[in-house]
């Protein structure tokens, strides 16, 4: 048995699966039911684009056969070449299609569709490093735009001169942790700071988190377990400036979680909003606990480590912005800065994706 029937064999069953689904869909006692038909209508369409991989892989196989069995039996030199050369044409359409289908065999992170929350903090450098935190909020509200997301602030703490302490935001949209979860690290800028006299280049740094927003959780938050603050909303001007006491402070007795929404003028809003967050947090810190009890090392997960791994480094004077996880390197500075990181994210895919097809049987 070749590599490429070993990987069609593979998918049979996926494949069986999708053709019970796509009939299921379309009994009209399924449809009737809205919650399950839309139960089995998503997991059909998680399922299609492998199963339609499958048919083609099996097709082409044939045809390769086809062309084996003329090469054998033709005399003819001239059309004996035509069909090596289209064996040849067909077996590389094999392999390249059989890597595609192993990264489709691969198991898929089911937070990947989800929204994300994001949250940028200043770390070492005072100032200048809230003052990149705003670059970095642009960056990524920029990053956004380009991929028709929608951000919407959360909390943010802004200093005198324009920085950000820290900011909480969500951003909104079809496969956005797929994208943003590699973002998750601390980020270092080199630069000259303005109050910088003597022209010497500082080094600052922010830190990111990445979460994805999780809509349906499988534990209760207590109320008995919440602290709950109202306090007026804060900041250097503008919409962050509120009369009332609408903003809200939330804390998670049993886990010490704390989270704070003020970006509405409602206290119920600034709740609603802020118990999301917790939501998200109470449950990456339980996955925490779990992968550690099953030894897991979420660290050596590519962009998906912890706060303290240095991911990416942005050199003012060089003009260049360096990924550290793939020593990818750009050197177009403020085209990074305006959202065009995906040059860095798509290498950070393949090397994921390279590392989990080495540790897999696919």
């Amino acid at each position: 048995m070749t590599n490429a029937e070993e990987i069609l064999n593979k998918t049979l069953k996926i494949r069986e699966r999708s053709e019970e689904l796509a009939k299921k869909i379309s009994d009209p006692s399924v449809i009737a039911d809205n919650r399950s038909w839309q139960k089995l209508a998503k997991e059909h369409a998680s399922l299609e684009e492998l199963a339609n991989a499958s048919y083609k892989l099996e097709n082409l196989i044939s045809q390769k056969r086809d062309c084996e069995s003329e090469i054998k039996k033709e005399n003819d030199a001239e059309l004996k070449k035509l069909f090596e050369d289209e064996k040849s044409d067909l077996e590389q359409k094999i392999e390249s299609l059989c890597e595609e289908i192993k990264i489709m065999l691969l198991p898929k992170d089911e937070n990947d569709e989800k929204n994300i929350i994001m949250e940028i903090r200043g770390a070492a450098g005072g100032e200048e490093s809230s003052l990149f935190a705003t670059e970095l909020l642009r960056m990524y509200s920029y990053y956004a735009d380009l991929h028709h997301w929608k951000v919407e602030i959360m909390d943010i703490n802004e200093t005198e001169l324009g920085g950000i302490k820290e900011v909480t935001f969500v951003v909104k949209g079809k496969g956005a942790y797929s994208r943003l979860k590699y973002e998750a690290g601390v980020h270092r800028v080199q630069r000259v700071p303005e109050t910088e006299s003597q022209g010497r280049v500082h080094t600052s740094t922010v830190t990111v988190a990445v979460l994805p927003e999780m809509d349906n959780v499988d534990f209760d938050i207590l109320d008995s377990d919440l602290k709950i603050d109202t306090y007026r909303a804060s900041g250097a001007g503008g919409q962050h400036i509120n009369k009332t006491d609408s903003a809200i402070r939330i804390t998670h007795l049993p886990t010490g979680i704390v989270v704070a929404c003020q970006d509405e003028r409602s206290q119920i809003k600034n709740r609603e909003k802020a118990m999301r967050i917790l939501q998200s947090k109470i449950h990456d810190l339980y996955q925490s606990q779990l992968e550690n009890e099953q030894k897991a090392n979420r660290k050596s997960q590519v962009g998906t480590g912890d706060r303290s791994e240095r991911v990416r480094t942005y050199n003012y004077p060089q003009g260049r912005v360096t990924d550290h996880r793939v020593n990818v390197s750009s050197y177009d500075l403020e085209g990074v800065l305006n959202g065009n990181i995906d040059e860095f994210i798509d290498a950070l895919i393949i090397k994921d994706r390279t590392e989990k097809l080495e540790q897999s049987d696919v």
